[in-house]
């Protein structure tokens, strides 16, 4: 009993603050659920990121609502990733049924029902408003760690928005990158070789397949306008904080369009958002759904940019949560900048689960109370172990925690619930109003044809006895489907440029925009 009694005071001593929290659940002593032992997470130090991981069907998703929820009701806007398309039931109150009435009788927290306000959002066709971002937005630099260049392609990279600049050509779309660098290989090399020396063919052609390569994975419906602006990200509505849900279960299979846009929106965050310190509650809390899906297919200069913009996005006032399957999935440089630890149950199946668990036991403080490494293999549904930092900045005692019920439905809308939500949107005629002006990629169309008709109409070709002894340049669209280096995918680009610019949006020119959406 003494031993209960000093675990009791440990706790409580070390989960109570002077500033605002959340409460995410009681105690677990030897197994057992603790009554009025509760674990509170203090708002002050959620910019300091956190992450939530456990092996599949454990409650991380569940987890993920019960944090964001509260954070809502606390004024704090979220942004939520939802891979699986289970997250949208926060945004209907709960139920009381026997588990949950049982479970919170288990903790002695009193069980209430509660709707969160949500915003949905999209990258493709999916309901909501549409998320995108124009490619001038990116800037050379992070346009070509995207597509995994070296420094040469880099600086070809460079000079095709240089030309973009000086030629007054927005860079909207894919179409509009492609139609320049085809433009470099034809009509115009000789004037670009004069301006900004020699370009090598070769490099244009590998950057050519990788924008290809982006573009299978649904890209060219993220790249465009209008831009997202990352304000509508912290809207309230009344005393909540909107939870804004991106809808992507259907570019699951496209780590590298997932991440691209998750490196561009907090890239967009960090550069929009003044610098803010310590606050007594976070500006914005991002969670991430299946966050192994950015760090496992992204190339190096994209994970580096990552792990930067991790370390540097909290005196912005901004708190970054992965949640996945294994800690592991997360590099060690961005899981050592982690405050908050949820980490549900893990399986040990084999040899090298063994090995990871015990790996896993020695990143959490000692505890007298708990045999960390037992405890993750006999955590149950709904139960975690959680490491927080106080307000000081100090990892909490260890603590074992049996997790409230989310005030929210666990499960999603129907089709007429997310019908609803989406007629009330105040952002939705703003970001899916189609509007196409004019781009890089009419204008060096209406380039080329003007050049050849000036040629077709020549008086000295009109009067000319000789017959040609030369063979007329193809044009872009000619060149587009015809170039020997890349006939293997030429059909695909001859397709797409002469679609034209589709679902291309905007009001201003972006070319002179700073950030991205």
């Amino acid at each position: 009993m003494k031993n209960l009694e000093a675990f009791k005071q440990q706790l409580t001593e070390g989960y109570t603050f002077k500033g605002d929290y959340i409460t995410i659940g009681g105690a677990i002593y030897n197994n057992e659920p603790q009554q009025n032992c509760f674990i509170n997470i203090p708002l002050k130090t959620l910019n300091r990121h956190g992450l939530i991981a456990g092996a599949t069907g454990t409650g991380k998703t569940v987890t993920l609502q019960i944090i964001a929820e509260q954070l809502s009701a606390k004024g704090i806007p979220v942004l939520m990733m939802d891979l699986k398309g289970d997250l949208s039931g926060i945004a209907a109150a709960g139920t009381l049924n026997p588990k949950i009435e049982e479970r919170h009788n288990e903790i002695g927290l009193p069980y209430t029902t509660q709707a969160t306000p949500i915003e949905l959002l999209t990258l493709s066709s999916e309901k909501g408003a549409k998320l995108r971002a124009t490619v001038s937005e990116f800037g050379p630099v992070l346009f070509s760690k995207i597509l995994d260049l070296n420094d040469t392609q880099g600086g070809i990279v460079a000079i095709v928005f240089k030309y973009a600049d000086d030629h007054q050509m927005p860079l909207l779309d894919l179409k509009d990158f492609k139609s320049i660098l085809q433009f470099f290989t034809n009509k115009g090399k000789t004037d670009v070789q004069k301006e900004y020396g020699n370009i090598s063919l070769a490099s244009i052609s590998t950057i050519l397949r990788k924008v290809i390569e982006l573009e299978s994975q649904g890209a060219e419906a993220f790249f465009g306008e209008r831009s997202f602006e990352v304000t509508d990200l912290v809207r309230k509505e009344g005393e909540k904080g909107i939870v804004s849900i991106v809808s992507l279960t259907d570019i699951q299979d496209k780590p590298k369009l997932f991440s691209t846009f998750m490196l561009c929106l907090l890239a967009e965050i960090y550069h929009s958002f003044p610098e803010a310190g310590d606050l007594d509650k976070p500006k914005l809390c991002v969670f991430i759904d299946e966050a192994h899906l950015i760090f496992n297919e992204a190339p190096a200069p994209l994970l580096n940019q990552i792990e930067s913009i991790i370390k540097l996005i909290r005196s912005k006032g901004i708190g970054i949560f992965f949640c996945t399957q294994n800690p592991y999935d997360i590099p060690d440089v961005v899981l050592s900048q982690l405050g908050l630890k949820v980490q549900h149950a893990l399986r040990a199946f084999t040899e090298k689960d063994r090995k990871a668990i015990k790996k896993t036991a020695e990143n959490y403080p000692i505890s007298e109370f708990y045999k960390t490494d037992e405890l993750l293999t006999s955590l149950g549904i709904g139960q975690a172990i959680v490491s927080i930092l106080n307000e000081k900045g100090i990892p909490t005692p260890l603590a074992a925690v049996h997790l409230r019920a989310p005030m929210s439905r666990m499960g999603i809308l129907t089709e007429e619930e997310i019908k609803q939500v989406v007629s009330k949107s105040t952002i939705l005629n703003k970001y899916n109003e189609e509007i196409d002006r004019e781009s890089a990629y009419e204008i060096l169309t209406k380039k080329i044809t003007q050049a050849s008709e000036k040629v077709e109409t020549s008086p000295e070709k009109s009067n000319s006895k000789q017959p040609a002894t030369t063979k007329e340049e193809p044009n872009l669209i000619e060149q587009l489907s015809k170039n020997t280096m890349v006939r293997q995918v030429g059909r695909t680009v001859f397709k797409e440029v002469t679609r034209g610019l589709l679902g291309v949006l905007g009001l201003k020119d972006n070319s002179k925009k700073k950030g991205w959406f």
